[in-house]
């Protein structure tokens, strides 16, 4: 029987979600799934991390399941075009979608189409610590140039959307002093072209999204939004250290439509399991910065989103906004 009184602590719709993904009846007489191809939508452009999320899994899935899992890519609007595209499919299982902090934000910065109660989130499958980076041969070498020139004129900041954490924390920087100009680009290779072409200052994103360049020394992180130092970077300072009350890390999850068969999401939960156990997603998760504690599934997934909602909620009310 379902866990009914820890439910009760998760606050808003998602507790909806909590019951419904935690319940899961005795295996009953139905039709095999999958028998065909399983679609995974990327609210994003590929090249990007959620794309790089999304391939890796779709072709683990692929591999066990003995299915097709085809990515398709579906950027616009902070990723809520690709989710308009999952919730016109019908809840059986065979579309599923990575959901990303960026586009989980704007359920608290704006008012997207959908809302929690219209997904199911079948498992986060990574978390990882966000920053921001100057081009390899940008006249700013440090943060501490960055703020100091940013409190004298206004510097641009390529982003991944509107609504996103990327412009929480740009707004939230500029409450401090800084005079930052968010500046989107729905898909990732235009975000990066922006930072190594001169035509942004400055990049926010996950590093593990851009670990080649940062390897190759074409992009410098200035700064990581991150409690504490990460490995590799001793001489990068985080936002705990310097003071600035905001986090909000990346993370994306697989999320199917509300109504979705139990029996289904149970079955695609386990093979997220059996994926995140892989040694193969494990060194992608690795390379990617990634959380050793980044999978959540059932009533963990929806505690872990509301408090994420909680935190950009948070971010937004220290800069006056939603």
């Amino acid at each position: 029987m379902a866990n009914i009184s820890g439910l009760k602590r998760i606050r808003g719709p998602l507790a909806a979600l909590a019951l419904a993904v935690s319940v899961f009846p005795a295996a009953q007489a139905q039709e095999k799934y999958p028998t065909r191809p399983v679609e995974v939508i990327v609210p994003w452009g590929p090249g990007g991390g959620a794309d790089q999320t999304g391939r890796m899994i779709a072709k683990l899935l692929e591999s066990d399941l003995k299915v097709s899992f085809p990515v398709i890519n579906v950027p616009g609007a902070t990723g809520n075009t690709g989710m308009a595209k999952l919730l016109s499919a019908p809840p059986d299982g065979y579309s599923m979608a990575i959901l990303t902090a960026d586009t989980y934000a704007t359920q608290a910065t704006s008012t997207p189409k959908w809302t929690l109660k219209d997904i199911i989130p079948v498992a986060v499958m990574i978390k990882q610590p966000s920053g921001l980076y100057v081009a390899g041969n940008s006249t700013l070498k440090t943060w501490a140039e960055v703020e100091k020139e940013a409190r004298s004129r206004p510097l641009k900041v390529a982003i991944s959307g509107l609504g996103s954490p990327d412009e929480i924390t740009v707004n939230f920087l500029n409450s401090r002093g800084m005079k930052l100009i968010a500046v989107p680009y729905a898909k990732p290779g235009e975000r990066y072209t922006a930072i190594l072409g001169g035509h942004a200052d400055l990049l926010y994103s996950p590093v593990g999204n851009i670990k080649t360049y940062v390897d190759g020394g074409q992009m410098r992180p200035v700064l990581f939004l991150s409690p504490d130092k990460l490995a590799g970077f001793a001489d990068t300072p985080t936002s705990k250290q310097l003071g600035y009350e905001i986090l909000l890390p990346q993370f994306r999850a697989v999320v199917v439509r509300a109504g979705t068969d139990p029996a289904r999401v149970k079955y695609l939960a386990d093979a997220l399991a059996r994926v995140y156990a892989h040694p193969e997603y494990k060194k992608f998760l690795k390379d990617a910065t990634g959380s050793d504690d980044s999978f959540e599934t059932g009533p963990k997934a929806v505690t872990f989103m509301q408090g994420e909602l909680d935190s950009m909620r948070k971010a937004l009310a220290a800069v006056g906004g939603k």
